[in-house]
């Protein structure tokens, strides 16, 4: 309906009431556009619940900080995990609301052992931004996932701490780490970038040298595999639109009403638009590759 339509799109039931007065001279009460907004929560919920796959080649893991009404106005985060299936499709598994004080190697370890229970018994890879307590989280569901921090997200990260106008060369020198053919010559990359630039700035450095464990796995993969986890471009495109939502209400005066709006942005389909889900180009190359660099996993699900 037009109602949902809009409030997908982070109208208030206020601001739904007035559009409808003004276009159509209907006089809707507020509560009356709520107990339909109401009306998708059992859906949301079947979603949220749905069984999933038994095998994830890739999940990748994000937030996006919205304001909710605890009592007082706080911001939180909502994570969102989207996972790449064996026929190489993108699909949004969940969305999660963190603690009012920040997440927490418990929080992790029930939203991922929720993603168990609805069938993931296994998962090769999983992209993040450096959630505390997700990598050790994650080891704990599945012991044999690889644990990869988002490249782009550590390069924009590392330029947090430094001035403008050492970018240049520092990327340069990031460039270096990230596409070196093995460890040892990132190791060594990476020894002539602490060198240049730790008296400057260490806290970039420290940056590097903190998340080193969970950002080297990349570099054991093949070219095909390194693209699907060189970035969150796709789930940063999703949160994009999250965000559009979320701006307008300002703030949502509980975390189902943020829930329902992020829910139905999740599953708008958008005509002659790129949508954050769908096929991955290339497939075909990532999975022989895949085949190749987990062929004992993936046959234990064929």
């Amino acid at each position: 309906t037009q109602i949902i339509s809009l409030y997908a799109k982070g109208l208030t039931t206020g601001d739904i009431a007035a559009h409808l007065f003004d276009v159509y001279g209907k006089n809707i009460d507020r509560s009356t556009i709520s107990r339909i907004t109401d009306g998708i929560i059992g859906d949301m919920e079947s979603w949220q619940s749905r069984p999933l796959d038994p095998i994830y080649p890739v999940i990748l893991v994000d937030g996006i900080r919205i304001k909710i009404r605890d009592g007082t106005v706080t911001n939180r985060t909502v994570y969102v995990a989207m996972g790449v299936n064996m026929d190489g499709e993108r699909d949004i598994l969940g969305l999660w609301v963190g603690p009012t004080g920040g997440e927490s190697p418990k929080f992790w370890l029930g939203v991922l052992s929720e993603l168990k229970n609805r069938g993931v018994d296994d998962v090769l890879m999983l992209c993040c931004d450096g959630l505390k307590g997700l990598p050790d989280s994650a080891r704990a569901v599945w012991p044999m996932v690889d644990v990869q921090l988002c490249v782009v997200h550590l390069v924009r990260n590392s330029l947090r701490f430094a001035s403008k106008k050492h970018w240049s060369p520092i990327t340069k020198q990031l460039k270096a780490i990230y596409t070196a053919p093995s460890l040892e010559a990132a190791e060594t990359a990476f020894a002539e970038f602490a060198e240049e630039w730790e008296t400057k700035y260490p806290a970039m450095i420290k940056s590097w040298r903190d998340t080193w464990d969970d950002f080297i796995p990349f570099l054991e993969f093949p070219a095909e595999l390194r693209k699907i986890v060189y970035s969150t471009n796709a789930i940063e495109s999703l949160n994009a639109r999250y965000r559009k939502a979320a701006v307008r209400r300002g703030h949502f005066p509980t975390d189902q009403s943020a829930l329902k709006v992020l829910y139905l942005v999740s599953i708008e389909r958008r005509k002659n638009r790129q949508n954050p889900t769908g096929k991955i180009n290339g497939w075909k190359d990532i999975l022989n590759q895949l085949t190749i660099h987990y062929a004992d996993r993936l046959a234990a699900h064929n």
